[in-house]
């Protein structure tokens, strides 16, 4: 567990530590979540919570409360893109590259050669003969005639983890408190499009949930909607993969973890079944992929997000993924390497809208 930088009650690290998912997608959820945490030595009400919830997303020490919406499920495509961006030339190729709307994400990492790592995310390809992923190829071409620098695509090809939990030091250490079997009974859909109702309840939902004791009616009255319609799609979603979670949203920044490391790996082939569970495991791990090589230039296929609060503590959460990789496979020194970002060039979040829009039937 961790001290943070942030001046945090009791409450607060509970709150953090216990609902960073699994909060109750029912009428009053703050309620059974007052309920949870009473059980667990905190004595607080649901208008209590509900209130220090806001002011926690007021203060900057939350990023949002809600539901994280899973875009790759909503419709669209998205990868990540390495690119080169010579010294002499990088200010002017970020602001070229941050004016693509398509651009979500783009930091400084450090490395010699590739240095400027971007998201693209896009909607579903207008034309029906091609997807997301030739869409991605589009605006990449697009990129490399504006800056005249050759881009790297590096697709997610298989998906070990996603699940960036940042606990702290306080109540409800483990961060266990799962309440998502509460609410109605739903049953999945098959459908891979959504409906315009539920195109208008993704866009509604995609910043968060109002900070009210009954957010769920607030979103049904913003969007004309039965309260009960809207409490079964958003568990609906969560079941389908939509939504991978309800609940509250750390600023890591605010809770001091100020040191991401992206570990590349190049992992052997035969090893990834083994290997990507096992890394996935990790708890400091919060994101954990397999992505394609580029022969010559990027002879990584596998990559594990690590983040702590100083250098020295990245350290060693990045030695302990080196230990846990030798166990399946003889690791070289040329066989990984670790990027850290150096600066923030360009955040707005994936415009889910348009990938919805898309994808609405």
């Amino acid at each position: 567990m961790q001290e943070v930088d942030a001046d945090l009650t009791a409450l607060d690290r509970a709150i953090i530590n216990a609902f960073q998912g699994g909060f109750p997608v029912a009428e009053r959820p703050f309620d059974a979540a007052a309920a949870a945490l009473r059980e667990r030595g905190v004595e607080v009400t649901g208008p209590e919570l509900c209130e220090r919830v806001r002011e926690l997303d007021e203060e900057g020490i939350l990023s949002r409360f809600g539901a994280l919406v899973n875009a790759e499920e909503i419709g669209g495509a998205a990868s990540l893109v390495a690119m080169h961006a010579p010294e002499d030339r990088y200010e002017e190729i970020a602001e070229t590259v941050n004016e693509f709307t398509a651009v979500a994400h783009n930091y400084e990492r450090e490395h010699p050669h590739l240095n400027m790592w971007f998201v693209v995310s896009v909607a579903d390809h207008p034309d029906p003969d091609k997807d997301g992923s030739d869409r991605v190829a589009e605006v990449l071409a697009e990129i490399e005639a504006a800056t005249g620098q050759e881009t790297y695509n590096l697709p997610k090809l298989r998906e070990f983890h996603v699940g960036a939990k940042f606990l702290v030091d306080g109540p409800v250490p483990d961060g266990d408190v799962d309440l998502s079997d509460l609410g109605p009974e739903v049953t999945p859909s098959d459908r891979g499009t959504l409906t315009p109702d539920e195109r208008d309840l993704v866009v509604e939902i995609q910043g968060g949930l109002p900070v009210t004791e009954t957010p769920y009616a607030d979103v049904a009255a913003a969007l004309d909607a039965d309260v009960d319609w809207v409490i079964e799609t958003v568990k609906r979603f969560e079941r389908e993969g939509k939504v991978r979670r309800v609940g509250v949203i750390p600023n890591h920044y605010a809770l001091g973890y100020t040191e991401n490391g992206m570990t590349v790996w190049d992992v052997p082939e035969a090893a990834l079944d083994d290997v990507g569970p096992a890394v996935a495991a990790l708890d400091f791990v919060t994101h954990c992929y397999e992505r394609p090589r580029h022969a010559g230039v990027w002879e990584y296929n596998f990559f594990a997000m690590t983040h702590g609060r100083t250098e020295a503590e990245s350290e060693r959460r990045i030695a302990e993924v080196r230990e846990l990789m030798d166990e399946h496979w003889d690791v070289g020194a040329d066989d990984w390497d670790t990027l850290f970002s150096t600066r923030i060039l360009k955040k707005t979040g994936i415009r889910i809208a348009d990938r919805a829009d898309s994808n609405t039937a």
